[in-house]
């Protein structure tokens, strides 16, 4: 085996996979001695091959008696070729490994070589990572041979592969833009204290200068905001809030939840709860589209936000003063105390640990214990209200559809009889034949117009006086079995 040969095999395996020459070597003893063990029929240790780090020169020792170098490369030419290979593979699989673990949460630029279903797999050079459907921006589309930038997810080692997993939609691939983009950020002159992002659609950002000089949200949007333009074309138009960072909790999210303008903010630690007041035509922007800018702010700010009127607040705080006036053995003052510590419902109570309900309300454990157990009662009973209720209005609104139905069908009056037509004879002198006139009396026999049933109509002939008198006898127009104007109380869908 030719010394020089050796060298420069393991020269070129360390430049081009960057593996260890010590690793290198090793993997070459270990290979051609079991080689030479097999072809002996050598017990383990017994062979002992080792290379000369400078020289490259081979030697191998069958106990105290040395092997000829020729013998061992014949030998060992075929059988330590897989044996190498194999050490090169799990080197090669440590030295990614130790590689892309240190990137973990890094930039890095890789090319979509191919599709696996949703997920993309990403070129980096020395290894392949994936990109999966989960960590791709909704809406975004891939093309093989195209660009791209990553989040270094996770790095986990699989036998003796490498699984690299990269993301777009985690928060930390924002900050690493701006990291990138804006070099007052990777100076550490402006820092990024919080980040909440909804990937695909907005991220807010809260930064702070330790420099007063440098305004550190003109310094990230840059001149005519050419700095956080590419942060947008990179993310797919994402849209980007710039908040300046307070150390007031206050002030901090009524900078939050801007672009809405906030009247007032009161927060409960306790609860962790920051209950926030704005007028009736700042509401639906501060909540923002499906509830994503009030979403957001509590993520930045660390705070449950609920935007409330003024009005939504004054019937809020009357609502729990009366639920929580039912509690047994609770005076008004410990009710207006658990109002003022951010209590407004059951749940509320129910989430609280019994020795905070104690301290607060200055009561025992045990009595804290009992208006608990109360509170995860009652807000059963209150959850199950809206969908009795629910279930309730849907039950009257299917008898109400079907109630007119059933109501006209018994209510058609009976078809009036044909009116009989008196037949007459054309007189020869071509005069008008004489038609008979119904009397008063037949007129009424015609059914009522408004749909109530009515009864057959009875005739009574009496003669006073030696002169004929027609008496009609109306009947009742409601059945015996129907309430008074049952016709007026008909609801018609």
């Amino acid at each position: 085996m030719n010394a020089a040969e050796v060298l420069r095999i393991v020269d070129s395996m360390h430049r081009d996979k960057n593996i260890p020459k010590e690793v290198i070597f090793e993997g070459i003893e270990a290979a051609l001695a079991a080689a030479a063990r097999k072809h002996f029929e050598s017990e383990p240790g017994e062979i002992v091959v080792t290379i000369d780090r400078k020289t490259g020169q081979v030697r191998a020792r069958r106990g105290n008696e040395e092997i000829d170098p020729e013998i061992l490369g014949r030998i060992a030419a075929q059988s330590a070729k897989q044996i190498i290979i194999q050490k090169i593979r799990e080197a090669e699989c440590e030295a990614i490994f130790a590689e892309f673990a240190g990137l973990q949460g890094s930039l890095v630029l890789g090319t979509i070589q191919r599709f696996e279903g949703g997920t993309a797999i990403v070129n980096l050079g020395k290894t392949e990572a994936i990109l999966p459907r989960a960590e791709q921006i909704p809406g975004e589309s891939y093309h093989i041979g195209s660009r791209i930038k990553a989040l270094v997810l996770d790095v986990r080692k699989i036998n003796n592969r490498v699984r690299i997993i990269l993301s777009r939609v985690h928060p930390d691939f924002v900050r690493r833009l701006f990291e990138q983009e804006i070099p007052e950020i990777a100076d550490q002159v402006i820092e990024i204290r919080a980040l909440a992002r909804e990937a695909g659609y907005r991220t807010k950002i809260a930064v702070a200068s330790i420099d007063t000089k440098v305004d550190a949200v003109g310094a990230c949007v840059g001149v005519r905001g050419s700095r956080i333009k590419n942060i947008v074309d990179e993310l797919g138009g994402e849209r980007i809030d710039i908040i300046r960072w307070n150390e007031a909790t206050q002030v901090m999210i009524a900078n939050a939840l801007q672009p809405a303008q906030i009247t007032e903010a009161f927060l409960y630690p306790l609860l962790g709860r920051a209950i926030v007041l704005v007028k009736e035509d700042q509401l639906s922007l501060a909540i923002g589209r499906r509830g994503q800018n009030v979403r957001l702010a509590s993520k930045l700010v660390g705070w449950d936000i609920e935007i409330m009127t003024h009005d939504e607040l004054k019937e809020t705080i009357e609502r729990a003063v009366t639920w929580f006036s039912r509690i047994p053995g609770i005076t008004e003052e410990k009710v207006e105390r658990l109002v003022e510590e951010g209590f407004l419902s059951y749940d509320d109570l129910s989430f609280v640990e019994p020795a905070e309900l104690a301290n607060i309300l200055e009561i025992s454990p045990d009595t804290a214990e009992e208006i608990i157990a109360f509170a995860e009662q009652a807000a059963e009973k209150v959850e199950q209200e809206p969908r009795t209720m629910a279930s309730r209005l849907a039950q009257e609104e299917t008898h109400e559809h079907e109630k007119p139905t059933q109501q006209y069908s018994e209510a058609a009056p009976p078809a009036p009889p044909a009116a009989e037509v008196p037949t007459t004879s054309q007189p020869d002198n071509g005069q008008q034949p004489e038609v008979k006139e119904h009397s008063d009396a037949s007129a009424s026999n015609i059914p009522d117009q408004s749909g109530t049933s009515a009864s057959t109509e009875t005739s009574k002939m009496t003669q006073n006086a030696g002169s004929q008198e027609l008496i009609t006898e109306y009947p009742s127009t409601h059945s015996s079995h129907d309430g008074p104007d049952q016709a007026d109380q008909t609801s018609v869908p």
